[in-house]
């Protein structure tokens, strides 16, 4: 291989592993501007995307520790790649295809597991992460609560009684 390609190679392999997920649209029919845009898009939620020579996209990949994408990796292809967490990345992409109803998602990768593109629209589905924690924490914390209104319902209950008796007294 001749040393371009190797450093080529080199610089997808080093995202590849900097990276928890990947996620590869098809870019065709795309204009500068419309690419410009998606990058800005995922630049806010964290996300880069680079155009990349499939054949040593490949050979990055296999170096990496990734499964085999077959024939997915075919045409004009683009990766995103990114330090936080899929779900937001591929919002970036589904709300950009939506717009310019041209780039599709055709696979993802989330540790070393092979996602589709149905697997990919669900997790674009998906609320933001601080969203999604602050679910789980009120679903942990329910049984919390439930709890201790039910340990003080019987002293609440006492307190009223009290009250209803000593506004007795005074109204006699």
């Amino acid at each position: 291989m001749r040393p371009e390609k190797e450093a080529l190679a080199r610089e997808y392999f080093e995202r590849l592993n900097a990276s928890p997920f990947l996620i590869a649209i098809n870019y065709e029919g795309l204009s500068v501007a419309e690419f410009t845009d998606l990058r800005r898009r995922l630049a806010e939620s964290g996300g880069e995307v680079h155009v990349v020579k499939n054949s040593l996209f490949r050979v990055a990949a296999r170096e990496a520790g990734l499964p085999d994408f077959g024939d997915a990796l075919r045409g004009q292809v683009a990766v995103t790649t990114g330090e936080q967490d899929i779900s937001a990345a591929a919002k970036a992409i589904k709300e950009f295809g939506k717009e310019a109803k041209k780039s599709k998602f055709l696979f993802g990768c989330l540790g070393r597991d092979l996602l589709d593109e149905a697997t990919l629209n669900q997790l674009a589905d998906l609320p933001p992460m601080d969203t999604l924690r602050g679910m789980l924490l009120g679903t942990l914390m329910a049984p919390a609560s439930q709890l201790a209104r039910l340990l003080n319902e019987p002293a609440a209950r006492l307190a009223r009684v009290l009250q209803a008796k000593a506004d007795q007294a005074e109204a006699a």
